[in-house]
């Protein structure tokens, strides 16, 4: 028998959060998180998401042992004012029980059906910022921080319990020799002449706070024509000024800026901490801290997180003038491959942007949709 029982004391959100560590535990693929980060993306007093968002934790237990957990969100900013009817889902981890993926399920459409909802959608976050979608192939690849694995069964659940497939997403990776600045060297030297274009470096976190915002805003003009995106709000701002860009090399960090100083292009590259968060096995201390600050200054992979053209300057080419000073900084660090993040298949665009690289695509993942 099956037992759908809701997280909400401390205790139940951490054994939330730790279940993976169980399922996963023998996997040499699957990347911990840190455990105080999770808890603190869940904390309705600490992520300002809540404002804008509501989210319950389930947990399914058999014969007293948890066998499942899931979150069951619901964005009111994409149900209210994009008018997308959406119960969304994520954090799902199960065993290989039909029964008990089915239990947690059931618990999310009750939720989405008292909302008057459509459809439910996962594995899905609770914006553009968190991970998405289960591994449909690649299980032979480490994962990264920024997204999820998954066991190769987890894809049968979905079709036995009538899921369709919703959205479509790549990662891909090349090597950094394949990197040849003939591609971007001299067209980026009249692109900046001929927009009156200029790139900024950052030695210091403090040098990129004051283009933070400006950034946000033009992810948020950038990616609208997605059909996944949800806007980040003002307050949501503060909150990934703090977890995210302390946590960036940044010289990791490009901006691009007009002669008014405006800012019309952006990118974000993180270090692949992904072995170092497999030492820390979730935990910073008392030596989980140094496996990433190693990562942080040592890594020899890095992980394009974000990229974002403003709408006016799209398809001229500024993207070349991000490369080039991508291609010198990782030159000086001795960049070895280069990942990328899970990119919308149907995102043509930012394939014609990484073309010259020859990207090889070495994990797809899937979102799935049931109406209610």
């Amino acid at each position: 028998m099956i037992t759908i029982k809701e997280a909400k004391s401390q205790s139940e959100l951490k054994a939330f959060v730790k279940f993976p560590f169980k399922l996963y535990k023998n996997s040499p693929y699957w990347v911990p998180p840190i455990i105080k980060q999770e808890l603190e993306t869940f904390n309705k007093d600490k992520n300002p998401i809540f404002k804008d968002a509501d989210a319950r934790f389930f947990l399914a237990y058999k014969a007293g042992e948890i066998v499942g957990r899931v979150a069951a969100i619901t964005n009111w900013l994409e149900v209210n004012k994009q008018d997308i009817k959406k119960m969304r889902f994520g954090w799902f981890d199960f065993i290989d029980d039909l029964d008990v993926s089915k239990a947690l399920l059931e618990t999310v459409a009750t939720i989405g059906k008292s909302y008057q909802l459509e459809y439910l959608e996962g594995p899905v976050g609770f914006s553009n910022l968190d991970k998405v979608g289960i591994m449909t192939e690649g299980f032979d690849h480490l994962s990264t921080m920024i997204t999820w694995y998954n066991h190769p069964y987890y894809v049968n659940h979905y079709n036995a319990h009538g899921f369709t497939i919703e959205k479509a997403y790549s990662e891909s990776k090349f090597p950094f020799e394949n990197v040849k600045p003939e591609h971007f060297k001299k067209a980026q030297e009249l692109i900046k002449r001929r927009y009156k274009l200029r790139a900024l470096k950052f030695t210091k976190t403090e040098e990129v706070m004051p283009y933070a915002d400006r950034m946000f805003d033009l992810f948020n003009e950038s990616y609208a024509s997605l059909s996944s995106f949800v806007e980040i709000t003002d307050i949501q701002k503060e909150y990934f000024k703090k977890k995210f860009i302390s946590f960036v090399n940044p010289e990791y960090i490009k901006f691009v800026v007009d002669d008014q100083d405006e800012l019309v292009g952006f990118a974000v590259v993180m270090p692949r901490f992904a072995s170092a968060l497999q030492k820390a096995n979730g935990k910073l201390f008392p030596f989980g801290f140094t496996h990433i600050l190693k990562a942080k200054k040592h890594s020899k992979d890095v992980i394009f997180y974000l990229i974002g053209i403003h709408p006016d300057y799209q398809n001229k080419g500024v993207h070349a003038v991000i490369f080039n000073e991508y291609y010198e900084t990782f030159r000086e660090k001795g960049i070895e491959t280069c990942y990328r993040t899970p990119e919308l298949e149907d995102n043509h665009a930012i394939k014609q942007i990484w073309k010259h690289f020859n990207p090889k695509v070495y994990v797809r993942r899937k979102t799935f949709r049931k109406d209610l």
